[in-house]
């Protein structure tokens, strides 16, 4: 597999990042998480909503991508701007403090 990911989006000029396995993986995985913003998708790795969803359309198999597209459509923990909480992650109560 490639190391060099492409990643385009409409809106903007192509990006050329380069995202190893284990940074696409990790994507790909706050990607599908609920409560993981794509704002901080963007901080971490640079890449806004709509190059995050091309690359899922890339990287996933077809049914795939359509069932995470409507798990994330609309969904309001997907963007920090239309959260109703202000804090962002649930933490159990005995869970060690890190």
């Amino acid at each position: 597999m490639d190391n060099k990911v492409s990643t385009q989006s409409q809106s903007q000029a192509p990006v050329d990042a380069a995202i190893n396995a284990s940074e696409l993986s990790r994507i790909v995985e706050m990607a599908w998480e609920d409560r993981t913003p794509f704002e901080a998708i963007e901080a971490s790795f640079g890449l806004n909503e709509s190059q995050v969803i091309e690359l899922m359309r890339r990287e996933m198999k077809s049914s795939s991508f359509k069932m995470w597209r409507a798990r994330v459509s609309g969904r309001k923990t997907k963007h920090l701007a239309r959260r109703g909480f202000s804090v962002g992650r649930h933490v159990c109560p005995t869970q060690r403090n890190r």
